[in-house]
């Protein structure tokens, strides 16, 4: 069914709270918003930016404190929006500026911030630069604003390195000359239609640092960098030496990635962002291969806060736990940034899924597992999330438990990834499939119009409107949660845990009067009571002083 428009905005007192809140991105809860996915407001099966702000009321309620949207720019959509042909402008298929800056408004009466995508290392194809360096030719100066080089072998046949796209293939496409004649070669780290930046080039940095301006004037209170570990490339683009490269990402800085010239452009950026209020600030999404390089994007002149993606990929494990929590927690402190906990986004598989499998399978699967197994895992690893120093991140429908789509077929999959077989799996259209908010309609309340990936039979009864009001629902869990973090001291603000002894497969640790026990084994253990219970992700028992947790399970505690 369509959706109305929001009820009235809260009353001004809210954004006096929020804007009053000194340093709130330190220990913010963060709700990622899939837009395409989320809600759709004119039944044509695409979600847009009208349907995410009829639903912002549904997340004022639930309790987060900001909205990121991933992109809505004019985009010939080859890569689901991440191929931006205009930087200033909203897709059609999401709707247009004023529906932006109703959503930036009503977000903020409500006392929600909004942090939308910026795509910097790459272009669409049909970007305005790009197409006016394909139409001049060799030699032009468009050119020097993208990687253009002539190709190696007699005839440049060859592309100019070894480089290899993230998508597959190689990361370099040979262009056809205005003439009619092979000719020089560009490089694109993703897909063919998404063609890097030459960050060199004064003319690139100028471009960003006004669309910054753009952007921060219609209101937006951040931004989530895009491969924030790109833009700058090696002097030279030397050869990597080396196949299968994806393979290597993770573990080595690389020549097109995690350069250290990136970090001069950040601090440009900064200055920009701290000439306006309301504590606007910047995420990084940044691969790197250890937490402590991932620290140097987050010192105190350059970004807020980056993503802790060696804490997403950690299994549901309890010494690992313990030691990615550590690192994060030692490589944040010294530059005074906070850490960061995120356990599934746009690009990964649910972690409902992930859990329901045995380890080493990595982020993007296509095997169900035990799906009661991944969401009492999930459910437990939510609450240990939550339970730490820090901002968390929380994927839309995540809440729901929503497990990942996994036998979608092949006709209807659209990641370009999967259709360039020596890349990424290709597999993330199984967490982006629309999210259902009602027991019955066409899409589960999504819209009128059925919804651009098929959504499984079932999906009505892990609906918003299902789980709305049930005791022990995952959606209640998450509600109850995040209201208890709000209103414990001790909870998300910090910088340190207080590791308390446990048995064997247990993290327990202590934040002031706070205690969180987790269960990763697979059998109940008895630990101490450890005060009063505020939450539990399962049923627990308790007599004479000792709690029995059951399997996969986390307890929240405050001692009296």
């Amino acid at each position: 069914m369509s959706q109305q428009p929001s009820a009235a905005p809260a009353p001004t007192s809210a954004v006096a709270t929020v804007s009053e809140r000194h340093d709130w991105w330190r220990d913010a809860v963060i709700y990622q918003v899939y837009p395409r996915s989320f809600a759709d407001s004119n039944g044509d099966g695409m979600g847009d930016l009208e349907g995410v702000r009829t639903r912002l009321p549904y997340l004022r309620d639930l309790g987060v404190d900001a909205v990121w949207l991933s992109p809505f720019y004019a985009s010939p959509q080859a890569d689901a929006g991440y191929d931006v042909a205009d930087y200033r402008a909203v897709d059609p298929m999401f709707g247009t500026l004023l529906d932006a800056d109703a959503l930036i408004r009503d977000a903020h009466a409500l006392g929600l911030r909004i942090i939308v995508d910026l795509v910097p290392n790459h272009s669409s194809d049909q970007y305005e630069w790009f197409r006016r360096a394909l139409a001049e030719g060799p030699g032009s100066p468009s050119r020097d604003r993208y990687h253009f080089r002539p190709g190696k072998g007699k005839n440049g046949e060859l592309p100019p390195n070894d480089w290899e796209s993230i998508f597959g293939g190689p990361a370099w496409t040979r262009v056809t000359e205005p003439d009619g004649t092979p000719g020089e070669w560009y490089l694109h780290l993703f897909a063919p239609e998404q063609p890097d930046f030459n960050w060199e080039h004064p003319a690139v940095g100028d471009e960003f640092r006004s669309i910054l301006r753009f952007w921060l004037d219609m209101g937006v209170d951040g931004f989530r960098i895009d491969v924030a570990h790109g833009m700058v490339k090696a002097e030279g683009l030397p050869d990597l030496g080396s196949h299968e490269q994806l393979k290597l990402l993770g573990n080595d800085v690389m020549p097109f990635f995690d350069q250290d010239g990136v970090h001069a452009i950040y601090r440009q950026w900064r200055r920009i962002l701290d000439e306006y209020s309301g504590e606007r600030i910047f995420v990084a999404e940044a691969w790197t291969p250890t937490v402590e390089r991932t620290a140097h994007y987050v010192r105190p002149d350059e970004l807020h806060q980056a993503f802790n993606f060696q804490y997403l990929g950690t299994h549901w494990d309890a010494e690992e736990l313990r030691t990615v929590i550590d690192r994060t927690l030692d490589a944040m402190r010294p530059v005074g940034a906070p850490a960061t906990w995120v356990l599934s986004n746009h690009d990964v598989t649910r972690h409902a899924t992930r859990f329901a499998n045995p380890a080493g399978l990595g982020t993007q699967i296509r095997l169900a597992g035990d799906r009661a197994l991944g969401l009492r895992r999930a459910r437990a690893a939510t609450l240990l999330m939550l339970a730490l120093p820090g901002s968390a991140y929380v994927y839309q429908g995540e809440e729901l438990g929503l497990p990942d789509v996994v036998d979608l077929p092949d006709e209807v999959r659209q990641d370009p990834a999967y259709f360039r077989g020596a890349g990424q799996d290709g597999f993330r259209d199984g967490c982006r499939v629309p999210i259902p908010w009602t027991r019955e309609g066409s899409s589960y309340g999504f819209g009128d119009g059925g919804s651009w990936l098929p959504q499984p039979a079932g999906w009505g009864e892990l609906s918003v409107e299902a789980q709305t009001g049930e005791p022990g629902s995952t959606l209640e869990l998450y509600r109850e949660a995040l209201a208890v973090r709000r209103a414990t001291a001790d909870l998300g603000a910090g910088d340190a845990v207080g590791w308390l002894r446990a048995p064997e497969g247990v993290v327990a640790f202590r934040r002031g009067d706070f205690v969180c026990v987790a269960n990763t084994t697979g059998e109940s253990v008895a630990v101490p009571a450890h005060g009063r219970v505020l939450l539990s992700s399962g049923e627990i028992t308790e007599a004479a002083g000792e709690a029995k947790v059951p399997a996969d399970t986390t307890v929240w505690w405050i001692r009296a």
